[in-house]
This record gives structure tokens, C-alpha cells and sequence, in this order.
């Protein structure tokens, strides 16, 4: 089954993240908000300080790698403390889950990207095809990270 190009954007939220802490390190792993919709998305991310042309062209080409790579993502449905207690905070983000939520769903690209995330996913990073980040901004004030890309292929 071929993913809608909605599912394939989402999923490379999940991939791209994984890059930015790939290469900017875990104190880039609190995302502030997230979206995809069609062949585009976006991602903003916390962190401390404005990353080089450099650092985001690794960031791209980290993605694409493991895109590349063509492995195969996993949704678990579990109880959020056992989902807490083997992945601990790294399942959150900066929007907080309601806390009567008891099971919660956690995308997982081993070694890659672990996140609570309800929507659909590619069954395998090679169906996204590829990422092109379109344009980046920091937001010094408030220590943000926006990022917009193109999903291709």
C-alpha cells in the first residue's frame, strides 16, 4: 500500500527530529509544535542558540540517510507508565499530554526517534521518500528552531 502524502509528510517529522538530535545533540529534543499537511510540514524545536548553515545541511542530509536506510517504524500501545518507564521523558514533547490519559500511542524509530503520537505513519522510513527543509529560522527571544520542508520523490 503506497502512504498518502499526508502520512508520509507526518512521518518525516518523526525522521527529521531524529536528525536534529542526531546532529544538534539532546538539547534539541523538546519539540515546540509540529504540522504536515499534503507534501509540506514543519517542525520547532528548543534549543539554545542559532545552528550554522552547516549543522542544517547535516540535519537534511541525516534525514534523507535514514530515510535511505529504509527501516521500519513501530507503534506501540501501551500504558503510559510503562511507555515512561522504558523510554522515560524523550516520549514527550512541549505540549503536554491530558493526564488522565492512561494508554498512550508511541511512534519508534529505534535508535532514531521515540514520540507519543496518535496519527498514522509509514510503515518504513523509505516510503517518505525524501526531505527538503525550505527554509529555517531561529527565534533567539525564544529559543526556537523553526524549520519548514517539502517532502519529495
Amino acid at each position: 500500500m503506497v502512504a498518502s502524502d499526508d502520512v508520509r509528510s507526518h512521518t518525516a517529522i518523526h525522521v527529521l527530529k531524529g536528525a536534529v538530535v542526531y546532529v544538534l545533540g539532546r538539547g534539541a529534543k523538546w519539540s515546540a509544535s509540529a504540522y504536515s499537511q499534503g507534501l509540506h510540514g514543519g517542525l520547532t524545536v528548543q534549543f539554545d542558540r542559532k545552528p550554522t548553515n552547516e549543522e542544517m545541511q547535516r540535519i537534511e542530509g541525516a534525514a534523507n540517510q535514514k530515510i535511505r536506510e529504509d527501516i521500519s517504524t513501530e507503534v506501540h500501545e501501551v500504558a503510559r507508565d510503562d511507555a515512561e518507564a522504558r523510554w522515560g521523558d524523550d516520549i514527550y514533547d512541549l505540549f503536554p499530554l491530558p493526564a488522565e490519559l492512561k494508554v498512550v500511542k508511541v511512534f519508534h524509530l529505534p535508535d532514531w526517534n521515540v514520540n507519543t503520537c496518535g496519527k498514522q505513519h509509514c510503515a518504513r522510513t523509505g516510503e517518505v521518500g525524501g526531505i527538503k527543509i525550505e527554509k529555517w529560522r531561529y527565534r533567539a527571544n525564544k529559543q526556537l528552531l523553526e524549520m519548514s520542508f517539502d517532502v519529495t520523490g
